[in-house]
């Protein structure tokens, strides 16, 4: 019987324990419609600012208002397709030079790059949502990965808010208030 026993305890060690998603299952939810929020606030940028200032500045050091949107939404997709599953998926834009200059090829830009964001948020497994990873020297769990590219996005658009303000003009409203 001690034998028996010894047996299944050390079974029960030995067996690896499947990765579970940590969050509560809703929070994807959450972090798709976190997703949808950027899109919509990039996409109003597109539509409020005038084409004409599209690569204009609000400081010399700083990106050029479609280089700050290309780069809100560009860096997002490109850190899900690195770090947001165990399965490298690139994104690519080839058109920047119309994101730059045109509504048109920004808001395509943007719409690409949150199309790829929000299918590789759906296809994130609860493992690769539980599992730990590295992002930019930064250990943390796969579902975290979302709330770091909200953060950026949230903290850049911030930013584009001065390329309104440089102008005269009133930013798009904040979806929250």
């Amino acid at each position: 019987m001690r034998k028996l026993l010894l047996t299944l305890a050390l079974a029960g060690v030995a067996t690896p324990a499947v990765a579970q998603d940590p969050m509560p299952a809703n929070y994807k939810a959450v972090q798709l419609k976190q997703l949808k929020e950027q899109r919509r606030l990039m996409l109003a940028f597109a539509d409020s600012m005038p084409e004409r200032l599209y690569r204009d500045k609000a400081t010399p050091a700083q990106r050029g208002f479609a280089e700050q949107v290309q780069h809100v939404a560009g860096s997002a997709a490109y850190i899900a397709g690195n770090f947001a599953s165990a399965t490298k998926s690139g994104w690519s834009f080839a058109d920047t030079a119309a994101a730059n200059g045109t509504r048109a090829g920004l808001k395509a830009y943007i719409n690409s790059a949150y199309d790829f964001l929000e299918a590789r948020l759906a296809a994130q497994t609860p493992a690769e949502r539980a599992a730990t990873i590295n992002v930019f020297g930064n250990s943390m769990p796969g579902w975290q990965v979302w709330d770091e590219i909200y953060s950026h996005s949230m903290w850049t658009a911030g930013q584009i808010v001065a390329n309104f303000r440089k102008n005269g003009m009133a930013p798009p409203g904040f979806g929250f208030f």
